[in-house]
């Protein structure tokens, strides 16, 4: 058989399988920490999941598992890590018990705003710290989406004083947790389903949840009477976690679509936060004129500011991944803030009077 036929049909069998593999078609499985028809945070995948397909032009699907149907709100860790399902959305803090050190990419205490947070993943490093974590665990983790500062929480009694929290039983997550559990406050976690019956039967005194546009829906304002301003999260980022053996079995196009759509529907989730908590206050004051929002006096800041150095101080001497990742966090924010401050800051105090 001639040399230049055997090319032909070489150069013709690899042209074929190169358009067969172009046109191939996958779906993905995602499971979600949220309810079918949690506002913002199940907005999120569902763009996410259109974006996916029209820009794959139906080559690449996701199908979306809420928590009704895995039952696991609080496992889209090993769901995914154990591959079955392809992809989760969830927050990182939920899963602080199994690797610690994830819980550094939600938020920090007293730290970074939503987009000082963005510029430290994509521009200052956070990115590929937060790989250095889930990497040994056959993950790769992608910023999914953020809250905006979150308010402090709801609240059956005034906090007037470091007394005033001790013996609270209080539903916060993450190293806020682990800071109001220091100051004496009984510390629970719990998921989203169970948050209003616990403010109501009494099981919890107080809770922190997000802000008015995912608090409103959930009706805690029927109960509690107290809303204060935060502390705890400044900027909270939810992620999509992503099965390492499904990334890597997908061509480099689906990649780059999953990558562009991740990053898309993570920061219009935090455009569409800052609106909707907006019209839910607005909604919230007029329709419920008994609510009344509080901060929490310098007292209990302080206290809470000392306590949060202290404990990130005590992290970072035990774990050399916790020391970088905490010192990349600290460093950049000293960074950025000096720019916030002449900028953000200075123009709201400037015309804070308007």
């Amino acid at each position: 058989m001639p040399k230049y036929f055997l090319m032909v049909v070489a150069l013709v069998c690899s042209f074929a399988s190169a358009t067969v593999s172009a046109q191939e078609t996958h779906t993905l499985r995602l499971a979600e920490t949220w309810g079918p028809n949690s506002p913002i945070l199940g907005e999120t995948t569902k763009h996410f999941a259109d974006m996916v397909e029209k820009m794959s032009a139906g080559r690449l699907k996701v199908r979306i598992d809420s928590s009704n149907k895995h039952k696991a709100p609080f496992g889209i860790f090993d769901l995914v890590r154990n591959g079955q399902y392809d992809l989760g959305h969830t927050a990182s803090y939920y899963y602080k018990g199994t690797i610690p050190n994830a819980m550094y990419f939600t938020t920090v205490p007293f730290g970074m705003l939503a987009p000082e947070q963005y510029a430290w993943f994509y521009y200052g490093g956070g990115m590929e710290l937060m790989q250095k974590v889930y990497e040994p665990y056959g993950l790769l983790s992608f910023p999914g989406g953020n809250t905006g500062n979150q308010m402090g929480g709801w609240f059956n009694k005034e906090i007037n004083s470091l007394e005033d929290l001790k013996g609270l039983k209080m539903r916060t997550p993450g190293f806020a947790g682990e800071v109001m559990s220091e100051l004496g406050v009984a510390v629970t976690n719990l998921p989203p389903g169970e948050l209003y019956t616990a403010l109501e039967r009494g099981t919890i005194d107080a809770l922190e949840w997000v802000a008015p546009a995912l608090d409103f829906p959930m009706g805690f304002h029927q109960i509690a009477k107290y809303y204060y301003s935060g502390w705890q999260e400044p900027g909270a980022e939810v992620q999509f976690l992503v099965n390492q053996k499904t990334w890597e079995k997908l061509p480099a196009d689906l990649q780059e679509i999953l990558r562009v759509a991740m990053r898309t529907a993570a920061y219009d989730m935090y455009a569409k936060s800052t609106n909707d908590s907006s019209d839910a206050w607005d909604r919230m004051k007029e329709d419920y004129p008994n609510v009344t929002h509080k901060v929490f006096p310098p007292e209990v800041i302080d206290a809470l500011r000392e306590t949060t150095h202290r404990l990130l101080q005590q992290e970072a001497e035990k774990d050399p991944l916790a020391k970088e990742i905490i010192t990349s966090i600290q460093d950049y924010l000293a960074k950025v803030r000096k720019w916030t401050n002449i900028s953000d800051k200075a123009y709201l105090n400037s015309v804070s009077g308007d």
